[in-house]
This record gives structure tokens, C-alpha cells and sequence, in this order.
């Protein structure tokens, strides 16, 4: 069975990108034991990466690269803001080691939409967020293989993921 729309797709992988020195840097990893499962066509991932899996069976091996724009885009500068270190407190005090440069904080958004944001840099009345995606401006580096393929249930594609091994469990 090949790899198409509203199909489960289950897939062993690594994940690199290049670090300062140019070198790749392995970052992600998804084994036989534990690999990432989706619904092809409504997995919210790059559709660049959809495409390359595609007519893909189980058993290939895929080896690919994605530039930054056809994965998770540019760095966007407007993505990266300054609040008030007040806005990070709690009952009257910022909590002890949440602002360090690298922490990932949950927040919200005037319009009530939960945003990732990267701590990346503090100052004495200020703290510098940067709302990007954490692969925004990296070329991806994947490599894997396809462990299976089969149709997705109907309550699958009416809930939008997968269910059972790999994926959701309820």
C-alpha cells in the first residue's frame, strides 16, 4: 500500500541540521520501537515533507532534504518581541530560573491563541521573546524508513489523527 491522502503513515526517522560549524547535528529521533504516526494530508506538518513521502510504501527508505522555507519558514524578526519582566510574574515575583536564555515559556495572546515562546535575552525591566518556530531558518535533514502504511479509520479522519500504536490513545 502506498503512501497517500487519509492514510496512516508510520515512520522510523532521524532528524539533523547543520550546526555554526557547518556540521550535522542530530536532533530528533523516532525508532521502530517508538515512531511517529499520521494521517497523511492532515498531519500539520510541512507539506513539503508530506511530499516527499509520497507513493512511498512500507519498507523504503527516504532520505531528504527541506530547505528552511519549505519546512518551518525564515526567521520572522516580528516574531521576536519585548515584554515587560512583569508580565512573567506569579503572585508578585518572577519564579526562580524560569526567564534563562533557551527556556521555553506556554503563553497566550490577545486573541487567546497558546504560543511557544524562546527566552532570548533579560535585562533588568525587560525580556527579549522569540516566537519562531525552534527550526524557523534551518535546512532539515531527514532519514528513514517507512514501517507502515494502512487506511485510517473513520474515527481517524473525523478526529484528525491516529489512533493505537503511534498514536493517540482514548
Amino acid at each position: 500500500m502506498k503512501i497517500e491522502k487519509n492514510r496512516v503513515v508510520t515512520l522510523s526517522y532521524q532528524l539533523s541540521i547543520k550546526n555554526e560549524q557547518g556540521e550535522k547535528s542530530l536532533i530528533e529521533t523516532a525508532d521502530k520501537e517508538n515512531p511517529m504516526a499520521f494521517i497523511y494530508g492532515m498531519s500539520g506538518l510541512p507539506e513539503q515533507f508530506e511530499d516527499q513521502l509520497s507513493g512511498l510504501s512500507a519498507g523504503d527508505n527516504f532520505d531528504f532534504k527541506l530547505e528552511a522555507e519549505e519546512g518551518y519558514g525564515e526567521q520572522d524578526e516580528n516574531a521576536i518581541v519585548d515584554l515587560p519582566k512583569s508580565s512573567f510574574e506569579i503572585e508578585g515575583a518572577v519564579p526562580a530560573d524560569m526567564l534563562e536564555v533557551g527556556n521555553f515559556i506556554p503563553m497566550t495572546d490577545s486573541e487567546g491563541n497558546q504560543l511557544q515562546g524562546r527566552v532570548a535575552e533579560v535585562t533588568e525591566d525587560t525580556v527579549k521573546m522569540d516566537f519562531n518556530h525552534p527550526l524557523a531558518g534551518k535546512e532539515l535533514y531527514f532519514s528513514g524508513k517507512v514501517e507502515n502504511v494502512r487506511e485510517a479509520t473513520p474515527d481517524e479522519l473525523s478526529h484528525g489523527h491516529v489512533h493505537g500504536e503511534g498514536g493517540v490513545h482514548h
